[in-house]
């Protein structure tokens, strides 16, 4: 309690309250948000194109897995250094970093399509082709800093008890940013071509950037005094963790939302591809992530009620019904509902980590354990996603295909090309349902829920002495 004590009293050094309003800085959030998701989706629309792309060209369920894979796995790999820096500079100053990476990365992909002709990029035994999506995937990854830039300005913009909802619009926002991706994805691919589409990633890029650069935050006097150490800071993310009781296992709760999301990132677009034209998919796709929306918009207005945790395991039971059921057959409506309502649970999930997180955490080490957050989750899904990928195209879509695999598959999923990718988004979510029900019946879960309980509620009293001077 000491180190969090001296930690938030260090912070008041460099951060400024007193310089506006609550109203102003809400609204200065409001636009740091709306820059983030314009940079969400430029390199969201870039690595939905290339996957698009690359399975059409292909029809490899293998290369799409390891796009997707690769993506999560650097994520994982980089996301402490993203923290560190996070905690060590100023927000806006690592948020204009991470932009003009990106840019820079994305110029490099648009000079190496130009130079290399398309058949060689597509040769998966060839240098090229992971060259071109390695150069992708690091810019794309490097915007992800970004992110967790944008958890800790909550912390410094937003009150303490509206920080749910705003959380919630986060979510929110990034369903937006899914609806236009998918949909400028799908048609980019279809009448563009991939040349013409790392062209639009770049102008919406440099877009973003332009608009970085008109952003302030004055609040943030100058970036707080940190305990981080150089530029990789592993040892410092870990103590930051293990020094709240409980929040290490709140990382492990939300971790569980990502195993089932490994096997979605690999078979997802096979699955809709193979049932839609890739125009039709970019739609389709959009439509499923109008539940993003819905589901921020509803923690915007309700927030997550008095045990976030409680609330994201009952999500992380439903996204697990969701997975095994809305492929039981081939029906165009029924995947259609199920990417919906999967993609309105997921801001649940997301905004009660975060919630916690800029509730128990000291300003100074929030960047470090939000890196910490994200590498240990975003190891999940690469795990699925290169285990499954092979398994699906070696094994169970071949058994799925024949005559007494189909016949087998027949009373449970139905007939259909895509059977095999069924039966194994079944068994992953039963698998996922399981895992959050044992979850519940925890003594952790329940100790981090009376450990939640307890911080809000001495909050509140704090909050009950200082209102009567501050009227």
């Amino acid at each position: 309690m000491t180190e969090q004590e001296s930690a938030s009293a260090a912070s008041t050094d460099s951060i400024d309250l007193s310089v506006r309003t609550p109203a102003q800085r809400s609204r200065t959030f409001t636009g740091i948000l709306v820059n983030t998701a314009l940079a969400n989706i430029t390199t969201s629309y870039l690595w939905f194109a290339l996957t698009f792309w690359v399975y059409l060209e292909t029809r490899n369920v293998i290369a799409t897995g390891v796009i997707g894979g690769a993506y999560m796995l650097l994520i994982a790999l980089s996301s402490i250094s993203f923290g560190t820096f996070v905690d060590r500079y100023r927000k806006l100053a690592v948020m204009r970093f991470a932009a003009a990476f990106t840019m820079v990365m994305f110029v490099l992909s648009g000079v190496m399509f130009l130079l290399t002709p398309e058949r060689a990029l597509l040769d998966l035994t060839q240098p090229w082709f992971w060259i071109f999506t390695m150069i992708i995937l690091i810019g794309a990854v490097v915007e992800n800093m970004r992110n967790i830039a944008l958890s800790t300005t909550v912390t410094i913009l937003i009150e303490p008890d509206r920080r749910a909802n705003a959380n919630g619009l986060v979510g929110m926002v990034q369903g937006l940013m899914f609806i236009v991706t998918s949909v400028l994805s799908g048609l980019s691919v279809g009448l563009l071509g991939m040349g013409w589409t790392v062209v639009v990633a770049l102008v919406l890029t440099a877009l973003a950037f332009g608009h970085l650069l008109t952003l302030r935050l004055p609040e943030e006097v100058k970036a707080a005094p940190s305990d981080a150490q150089g530029g990789f800071d592993l040892r410092g993310s870990w103590a930051a963790v293990m020094a709240i009781s409980g929040l290490f296992a709140l990382i492990l709760f939300s971790t569980f939302n990502n195993f089932i999301g490994g096997v979605y990132m690999a078979l997802m677009d096979p699955y809709g591809l193979e049932m839609f034209s890739v125009e039709m998919w970019g739609v389709v796709f959009a439509i499923g992530a109008t539940g993003f929306i819905v589901g921020g918009a509803l923690i915007g207005k309700f927030g997550l009620g008095s045990n976030p945790l409680r609330t994201m395991l009952i999500a992380v039971v439903l996204m697990g019904f969701i997975g095994a059921v809305f492929t039981l057959r081939e029906w165009a409506w029924l995947y259609i509902v199920g990417i919906w309502l999967y993609m309105a649970l997921v801001p649940v999930v997301e905004a009660a980590e975060q919630t916690v997180i800029q509730k128990v955490v000291p300003l100074p080490r929030q960047g470090r354990v939000f890196g910490f957050a994200m590498a240990f989750e975003s190891a999940a899904a690469p795990i699925t996603a290169f285990l499954i990928a092979p398994i699906a195209q070696f094994w169970i879509i071949p058994y799925a295909r024949s005559e007494d695999g189909a016949a087998t598959l027949d009373p449970l999923l139905g007939q259909g090309i895509s059977r095999g990718i069924a039966l194994v988004f079944l068994v992953a979510g039963i698998i996922m349902i399981l895992v959050a029900l044992i979850a519940f019946l925890t003594p952790v879960y329940r100790r981090v829920s009376a450990s939640y309980a307890q911080t809000a509620a001495e909050e509140r009293e704090s909050q009950d002495e200082e209102s009567p001077s501050s009227h």
